[in-house]
């Protein structure tokens, strides 16, 4: 064997493995967005920014996590509305969103322990008294 041939084939080598690489990304379907309307969150990050400001002047601390108990503890007053997104970053198909509507006093416990290990972040979105809040917490179960 020359040289010519050699380098031939190392060339036909290297072709043969970037077109593998190709195919294999281009049939990948398990590919998850942090969010699908990212634009649309982009033009609104402002607001979003106004809601972490909020909660951060709260006397209180709101999202707590018990890693005793697996569970989130949320300190909302009566009458507060919201949701709770729990995100997972590694795979989109475990994230769920519990809608929140505050009917009694004290402290609500959100159990955890039906969840995947890993890492999460909780993303707390609610309104008080007319007020939008945002909190988040990463925790890792």
């Amino acid at each position: 064997m020359d040289w010519g041939k050699g380098i031939l084939l190392t060339i036909i080598a290297f072709v043969g493995f970037i077109l593998t690489l190709v195919v294999i990304s281009v049939r990948q379907d398990d590919i998850h967005l942090v969010t699908e309307n990212y634009y649309e969150q982009e033009i609104k990050y402002q607001e979003h920014i106004e809601r972490e400001k909020s909660a951060a002047a709260l006397d209180r601390e709101v999202l707590v996590f018990d890693l005793a108990s697996k569970s989130m503890i949320l300190d909302l007053p009566v009458g507060a509305k919201g949701s709770l997104q729990l995100f997972r970053p590694s795979d989109a198909r475990l994230d769920q969103i519990l809608p929140l509507d505050i009917t009694a006093e004290g402290k609500t416990t959100i159990p955890l322990e039906k969840l995947k290990s890993g890492y999460w972040r909780v993303q707390l979105t609610w309104t008080e008294n007319g007020v939008d809040f945002y909190e988040e917490s990463k925790i890792t179960l």
